[in-house]
């Protein structure tokens, strides 16, 4: 297995990767809850160079399905930016969560305009990095949260070499997917796993909240992740509590 961690402030991410002895990791290339344009990160080169592969975690206010063209314009601007910040660094992806409409909205016009990012873009010649479109925890009118919203939102961006899959498994969990045999479900839809977001949860199945728990403290037993994360084929990064990284890879390496 592959496996590494979400680094969420380190100025020097490589040396916090090689101090983990971890063969991934994520980061953010800006303000995780702001809008603002990323800027060149002073550690560039090193992270391009080295032999730890790099994930860029998009903002979190992102939302491309939205109907409202105040948040769903700056969210294909941000997706743009951070995008272009990742492939500087030599990123194997950008993640972006599935976003969400309000009550009443219509899905299909949700999905379209998911369909609508890869398109516009393809127009400007791509985005440079894979966008690793993420599951998501809760919501009655989430993009990414149930096989069947997934599968509607494969059904419009999949055909685009640029569209991948991340799969969350505290937010597979919440939004009350078993996860036993789940890699097989989701390949069967995505045809692709890029990347697992490896993470237990506080809450208990179906709770649709969004609390990431370390892999042996959560409501998920440990085993039936190592499981997920052995049969995925896909790297691994923990984005469980930073005081318990060490003892979660100590554990994932111990199975």
């Amino acid at each position: 297995m592959r496996v590494g961690a979400h680094l969420r402030q380190d100025e020097n991410p490589v040396a916090t990767a090689e101090d983990l002895g971890i063969d991934i990791f994520q980061m953010f290339v800006t303000d995780p809850q702001g809008w603002k344009k990323p800027q060149p990160h002073p550690h560039a080169a090193e992270i391009r160079e080295s032999a730890i592969d790099v994930v860029v975690h998009s903002s979190y206010q992102i939302n491309v399905a939205s109907l409202n063209n105040r948040l769903r314009m700056p969210s294909r601007k941000a997706v743009e930016q951070q995008a272009a910040a990742a492939a500087e660094l030599g990123a194997i992806g950008l993640v972006v969560h599935g976003g969400h409409l309000k009550d009443g909205e219509d899905a299909a016009a949700g999905f379209e305009n998911w369909r609508k990012l890869f398109e516009r873009q393809a127009d400007k010649g791509g985005f440079g990095v894979p966008i690793l479109v993420e599951n998501t925890a809760g919501g009655d009118h989430a993009m990414a949260r149930t096989l069947e919203s997934i599968e509607r939102l494969w059904d419009a961006v999949g055909d685009f070499p640029e569209a991948g899959f991340c799969l969350d498994t505290c937010h597979a969990w919440a939004g009350g997917e078993d996860l036993v045999g789940l890699v097989e479900r989701i390949k069967g839809i995505t045809g692709r796993i890029d990347l697992i977001h490896l993470n237990n949860s506080r809450d208990e199945f179906d709770s649709g909240r969004d609390r990431h728990a370390n892999l042996e403290s959560g409501q998920i037993d440990p085993e039936v992740l190592a499981e997920l994360m052995k049969t995925a084929g896909a790297p691994g990064v923990l984005e469980t509590p930073a005081d318990g990284i060490s003892a979660d890879l100590e554990y994932l390496r111990s199975v």
